[in-house]
């Protein structure tokens, strides 16, 4: 076999290894983020209303926003503070 010819299948088969040792590591990061939890839950410090429940949760900078089941956004401080209420239009009530 000409010298050039096994330098070409040295550098074929040294590529391939390099690319599935790639794919070995982007898969195994993939699983590893994929399978953490993603929610960070419901904050303990809110109490929502007597009768309502959670639909979604959102956090910002300083306050958090809670989805109900009766058609309203409530915004709440990150001390658990009620700040705001707002109805969502043709939500179920």
């Amino acid at each position: 076999m000409p010298v050039d010819l096994k330098w070409l299948k040295r550098l074929v088969t040294g590529l391939t290894l390099t690319m599935i040792a790639g794919i070995t590591v982007i898969a195994a990061l993939l699983i590893i983020r994929l399978s953490s939890a993603q929610s960070p839950g419901f904050p303990p410090e809110i109490t929502l209303p007597d009768g309502v429940e959670a639909r979604a949760v959102t956090a910002g900078q300083g306050w958090y926003g809670v989805v109900t089941n009766d058609g309203r956004f409530l915004v709440y401080n990150n001390s658990g503070t009620l700040r705001q209420e707002v109805q969502i239009r043709g939500a179920a009530e």
